[in-house]
């Protein structure tokens, strides 16, 4: 990788580092540059308080011009998330920015988790619970709690 690559890369993680939001946050995994795990905590007030999510985040080397895959590697029950962790969202293909840091991508991700697109849904099931919060509530910890061995009280 060129020095150049290296600088881009160190000034996106330091962007990361001084959100100063401890509710996200990212780090290379290892040596590997292009490898980064995140992490997401839900938000206060919605479905996903007190549960966090780690991500998978691999940047292609053109980056920042073209976006970085992102997967969840903890499974999340959300109408916008596939059961292998793929996210359907257009920030990550279509609308995709240069300007996107490591930090507005992953604060973009936690927004997504309370406000998702449930007219296009990569999970059904999730989309049509959404309109019940209590049950929706319940399945997103009971998802979590099956997927991790422990949730919080709904």
């Amino acid at each position: 990788m060129s020095s150049l690559s290296t600088l881009h890369y160190s000034a996106r993680f330091s962007t990361a580092q001084m959100s100063g939001n401890k509710d996200v946050t990212a780090f290379p995994n290892g040596d590997n540059l292009f490898d980064w795990v995140g992490t997401i905590s839900g938000s206060k007030g919605t479905a996903y308080e007190g549960l966090s999510f780690k991500l998978s985040i691999k940047f292609p080397p053109d980056y920042p011009f073209t976006a970085p895959t992102v997967t969840f590697t903890t499974p999340v029950y959300h109408p916008n998330v596939d059961a292998a962790g793929n996210i359907c969202v257009d920030f990550l293909k279509t609308r995709w920015s240069a300007a996107y840091s490591v930090s507005s991508l992953l604060l973009s991700l936690q927004s997504l988790l309370a406000d998702p697109n449930v007219d296009s849904p990569l999970n059904p099931h999730a989309a049509g619970l959404w309109a019940n919060p209590v049950e929706y509530r319940k399945t997103v910890l009971k998802k979590y709690k099956e997927a991790t061995g422990s949730a919080p009280e709904a």
